[in-house]
């Protein structure tokens, strides 16, 4: 669009020192009006420019906490950030994650360097392959039955926490598929009636979240023990710690809370 050759209104960094995010130490917000730190330009990357802003992000080779700012975890941010500020922060994250991991040619081992267009694309110089960022799709469910939500508490935790099936989508797979074959694996159960829900881009390291519905179908619990601790269908008003707001497991469960009150009462 024209409007976005214009020098925007506001200019905004999101700076981080390896993966965790530089704030102010008063606010914890980690949205920077200036660049506070030295770094070289080529560092620098474009997360996103409208006609209102600018945000650029960039990694430092080096911090030490001040009275002004601080490092801070971006977990920590979508506790109690918005969900406007935690989007921009894993967009940079994952900008910068790719830029480290593609230094170098996938096919013939040169140094890349930026696309000549200003396409977000690592491109070698020697044989011409353009690197693109990459994400990886994940699926995740809330499956009900009557009145219950089978929620799973995964070996990696290490709080008691439980939250839904959740996994990776393989090469081939469609979407239902995935759904359908993680269920399985991590539970032992069939499911049916699946319907999507939502989506959330999850820069851990660079996931895309696809949240869907569905109802046991048959089928007893049998966990996965390598990956999965306990499996349970709880009622829908007697729930286990769940991950936190503003996570799309949240607001799936919730929504399927708010479905079976409005069934159940």
């Amino acid at each position: 669009m024209p409007l976005l050759t214009l020098e925007p209104e506001l200019d905004l960094w999101l700076l981080f020192h390896e993966n965790k995010l530089v704030v102010h130490a008063e606010t914890g917000s980690p949205l920077l009006a200036e660049p506070v730190f030295d770094f070289p330009p080529e560092a620098v990357h474009l997360v996103e420019q409208t006609a209102a802003r600018r945000v650029r992000t960039a990694r430092l080779t080096g911090f030490a906490p001040s009275p002004d700012y601080r490092l801070r975890g971006l977990r920590e941010l979508l506790l109690d950030e918005s969900q406007e500020a935690f989007r921009l922060a894993a967009t940079a994250l994952q900008v910068l994650e790719w830029d480290r991991n593609h230094r170098f040619c996938s096919h013939c081992g040169s140094s890349t360097v930026p696309h000549p267009k200003g396409e977000r694309a690592k491109v070698c110089p020697v044989c011409e392959y353009s690197q693109y960022p990459r994400i990886q799709p994940c699926v995740i469910v809330a499956i009900t039955r009557d009145d219950h939500i089978l929620l799973a508490r995964a070996q990696r935790y290490n709080i008691p926490m439980y939250s839904l099936l959740a996994g990776f989508v393989e090469v081939g797979e469609t979407l239902e598929e995935a759904v359908a074959r993680e269920v399985a694996e991590e539970s032992g159960v069939r499911v049916d009636k699946l319907c999507y829900f939502g989506s959330q881009s999850w820069p851990f390291p660079s996931n895309l979240m696809l949240a869907f519905r569905a109802e046991w179908a048959g089928g007893d619990i049998v966990i996965q023990e390598e990956e999965i601790m306990d499996a349970q269908f709880f009622h829908y008003r007697n729930l286990p710690m769940i991950p936190p707001a503003g996570s799309i497991a949240y607001s799936l469960i919730m929504a399927a809370v708010d479905e079976l009150t409005a069934k159940y009462g």
